[in-house]
Parts: structure tokens; C-alpha cells; sequence
């Protein structure tokens, strides 16, 4: 098998490869390794790596797999790539600021604990904007981050790391965290398999777990994957008083949808949308249409009062607070779009701000939640342009979508708004190119707490296309 193959294979398939002998896990990770010299000077994706560690380890893994008769953990030997924005113990995390550059944890996250129990082997760290706080990945300590596709685009934020790398064939899974769409906006924009649980589904740390706005989960380029991740890190934890009692079990293999219930909306009634990412998105309900699913387009009647009273006032509140604390001694080791950032959050004026995103919340909720109701899933684009160049400006003021002047931040995305409805799983998965050759995605949306009917849905649409990175054409040209 071709280098290139190798570092293309999906977890689920190197797992199988692994247990009938055709490959070794030092094999894979010999392979990531020379790949990651190769390609990632171009794309500056990884921020620390362990690949010395990551071969010991992988030796270790071998072993257990080459002995007959005996047992294997659920990921073993699998590498993976870890968001610089989550604790593993012995390492530093960075956060993406210099103010942390040699800030060492000494215990992981209960979702690293977990994966590194299952037997993945952490390969990198993957790069993230100062803080986690833009859709641009971009930071001083780490530099400039590019897209796979195209390197003149950025591949979304802030899991912007988590997403190039597995586009680039550098790790078949990684982490990342979703507060505003951290996850799925570069599970979009990298043409990669991005989900956010339910808060509390996936135990986490402090302080993100205190936050019913955030979410911890699993980046990958296959939707088993991606179950196959939630089922090793979902799940109760000692050290979580949010975490989830409540297991799911998710389907592994794609069943038939038939009778399936979809309701969509392009714009969501007020948002902008570019014409590529539009067509597709009619083109992605058309495959489920195909597949025997019964597809309604439904308004549900939002409004830009979600912007104006939503997720943007919650961050200033509260995500924003460390911009605001650490501006005042280490001001000279900031990026400008977090000195920006903490300017902004002064003028939240308090206790009467925090409550306008929890008004809208339930505001939202009460159209989406019948609608729910009478429909198995929701769908959606997951960001309303293709993408935005590596050096966009977060803050600039003539920035537009579709020909209209947007926040230059959230216009581009669609995906805080279930951030704010913490509680629907949501999953993104690819739905095509732009002429730029960027990725274009679509977000799958449950019920409350119903994992499994989004992870089946998506499924079955993944099964339908072949995949998304089964053979050379299919992949970035790097």
C-alpha cells in the first residue's frame, strides 16, 4: 500500500487493517510522519508534535495487535491529532497566545483521557486562533494556517487546525471544540466530518463544561468515525457535574432513510447565502429525496434579532472575559484581533446583556422545536459562504456575503445558532466545492439528545456520494 493510501484511510479501515495483519500501526505513523514533512510546510496545520513518542507507542500498539489471542483497545494505534486548546497531561497547551507558550498541564481533559485509554496515539497538536475566538486561524505563536484545497483560503476556525490536518491526510481523527461552530465551520470549509453533541454528551473540563453554550467533540473524514470517536468519549465522568448519565447507541453503517422526514432551510429566513454554497445545498437535499426521504422546506421564522440578541452579546459576556483579564498584564503578547476583542467586551454592560442570548434561545427554540417535532431532522448549510481567504479580518467593515454588507466575524457562518440551542445535536458533512475548490457543507440537526437519527441521516447521504476521500481525485492536490 502507497504511502498516500495509507495516510487517507479512515480509522475504521486502518483499525481492520490492523487486526487482519496487512498493516501495523508503525506503518501508519511512519507514513503520517513523512507526509507531515512534506505537506505541512504549506499548510501549517500542526503546532507541537510527538512524533518520537507517537512511534514508541505505535510499537506498542503493534505488539498487542501481531499477539494471538489477545485483546486490542477500541482506537489502538490509531493516531490523532489534539486541538492546542485542550489539556494533555505532561504537555503545554497553548491556546494559540504566547501568554501560554510554556504553560504544561499536568492531567488531560476527560475527552483526551479517553481517547488516549481507547489506545489512539496523539501524533500533534493542531493550531487554533488566539483564545479560540474567530473563525480565522491565525495566531502569533503559530502563524498562518491555509486550507488544503486552495492555500489563499483559510480552512475556517477555530478547530482550523483539526480540520486541515485531516483534509491533508496528515491524521485520520482529531479534536476540536464548538462554541460558536469551532467544530463544523471548518468541518465545512476542509471538506471533513465534524460533530457538536449535546453539552454534557462528551465530559470536558473547566471552565468549558460550566458553559451549556460549548461543546467538545470529534473531527474525522468519515461519518463512522466520527461514531466511532463518540463512542469511545461520551459517557458520565466523576469530574463533570454536566456530563450526560444517558448513553447513545449510534449506528456504525449506513441503513435505508426511506420515510425519513427532512425539513431544510436554505438562509434560515434571514441570512445571506452565497450562490455555490446554495446550489450545493438544494443539490445535497436532492440526493435525500433520492434515497426515499420526504423533504419539506419550512420557515421558521427567525430573524437577524438572532445576531443582534444572540451567541455574539453570550461571548462578549463571558467567552470574552480572558480577552478583558489577560489584556492587562500581557497586552504586548496579544494578537490585534483579541486586543479588539477585549474592547468590545467592555462595552457589554453587565448582568442585563448576559440574559438577551438565553431570551432569543427560547425565542428560536419555540419555532424549531415543533418543527422538530413533525420532522426527523433539520438541514441546513453550515456556512453560508465557502470560506474567507487566510487573511481576513474579523473585524473588517465592509466585509459581504451574497453582495450584502455581514459581520465580518458571524455573517459568514451558520452555525452559532445551535450553539445556542445547546441541546440539538448537530453534525456537518461535505456537500460539494466552490469554483475556488474550498468545501462546501451542510449541517444535519436533531432533536434534543437524539444522536443517533442525525449520525443515520448522515449515513446514509455519505453512502450515497461513495465518501468523500476514497480515491486521489477526491482528494486536495498537495
Amino acid at each position: 500500500m502507497r504511502n498516500e493510501e495509507i495516510c487517507y484511510l479512515t480509522a475504521t479501515a486502518a483499525l481492520e487493517l490492523f487486526r487482519r495483519r496487512k498493516l501495523s500501526p508503525v506503518e501508519m505513523v511512519k507514513a503520517l510522519i513523512d507526509r507531515a514533512g512534506r505537506v505541512n510546510p504549506a499548510i501549517n496545520c500542526l503546532a507541537d508534535r510527538y512524533f518520537e513518542e507517537a512511534l514508541d507507542q505505535a510499537r506498542e500498539a503493534e505488539a498487542r495487535h501481531m499477539k494471538r489471542g489477545g485483546s486490542t483497545l477500541a482506537l489502538d494505534g490509531i493516531p490523532l491529532a489534539v486541538k492546542d486548546a485542550q489539556r494533555v497531561a505532561g504537555r503545554r497547551t497553548t491556546h494559540g497566545s504566547l501568554i501560554f507558550k510554556d504553560s504544561v498541564d499536568d492531567h488531560s481533559d476527560p475527552m483526551i483521557e479517553r481517547l488516549q485509554a481507547a489506545g489512539a496515539i496523539i501524533l500533534a497538536r493542531t493550531t487554533t486562533p488566539e483564545f479560540c475566538l474567530s473563525g480565522v486561524t491565525s495566531s502569533r505563536i503559530w502563524g498562518v494556517t491555509r486550507n488544503p484545497w486552495n492555500t489563499d483560503w483559510g480552512p475556517g476556525g477555530s478547530s482550523g487546525g483539526s480540520g486541515a490536518a485531516l483534509a491533508a491526510g496528515l491524521v485520520p481523527l482529531a479534536t476540536g471544540t464548538d462554541i460558536g461552530g469551532s467544530i463544523r465551520i471548518p468541518a465545512a470549509a476542509c471538506g471533513v466530518v465534524g460533530f457538536k453533541p449535546p453539552h454534557g454528551r462528551n465530559p470536558d473540563g473547566p471552565p468549558a463544561n460550566f458553559d451549556r453554550f460549548n461543546h467538545c467533540g470529534p473531527m474525522t473524514r468519515s461519518v463512522a468515525d466520527a461514531a466511532l470517536m463518540q463512542a469511545v468519549t461520551a459517557g458520565p465522568h466523576p469530574l463533570d457535574h454536566d456530563s450526560l448519565r444517558q448513553t447513545v447507541r449510534l449506528p456504525l453503517t449506513a441503513g435505508s432513510i426511506k420515510g425519513m422526514k427532512i425539513a431544510y432551510s436554505v438562509d434560515l429566513g434571514y441570512v445571506p447565502v452565497e450562490d455555490e454554497v446554495r446550489a450545493n445545498m438544494v443539490a445535497a437535499i436532492e440526493v435525500f429525496r433520492s434515497l426515499g426521504a420526504r423533504v419539506e422546506e419550512v420557515d421558521l421564522g427567525w430573524t437577524d434579532a438572532v445576531e443582534q440578541n444572540g451567541l455574539h452579546w453570550y461571548n462578549l459576556m463571558h467567552f470574552g472575559r480572558q480577552t478583558i483579564w489577560n489584556l492587562k498584564e500581557n497586552s504586548d503578547l496579544m494578537t490585534d484581533y483579541a486586543i479588539r476583542f477585549a474592547k468590545l467586551a467592555k462595552t457589554a454592560s453587565g448582568a442585563e446583556d448576559v440574559h438577551k442570548p438565553w431570551e432569543q434561545t427560547h425565542r428560536m427554540y419555540q419555532t424549531l422545536g415543533p418543527v422538530l417535532e413533525t420532522h426527523d431532522v433539520f438541514i441546513c448549510p453550515t456556512n453560508n459562504a465557502p470560506g474567507v481567504r487566510a487573511d481576513h479580518d474579523p473585524f473588517d467593515p465592509n466585509f459581504t456575503v451574497a453582495g450584502r454588507k455581514v459581520d465580518a466575524e458571524y455573517g459568514w457562518v451558520m452555525t452559532h445558532q445551535f450553539n445556542m440551542l445547546h441541546n440539538c445535536p448537530v453534525i456537518s458533512v461535505p456537500s460539494g466545492h466552490a469554483a475556488t475548490r474550498v468545501p462546501t457543507g451542510i449541517q444535519i440537526v436533531g432533536r434534543t439528545f437524539d444522536d443517533a437519527r442525525v449520525f443515520k441521516a448522515a449515513l446514509a447521504y455519505e453512502k450515497a456520494l461513495g465518501g468523500w476521500y476514497s480515491d486521489k481525485r477526491k482528494r486536495p492536490a498537495l
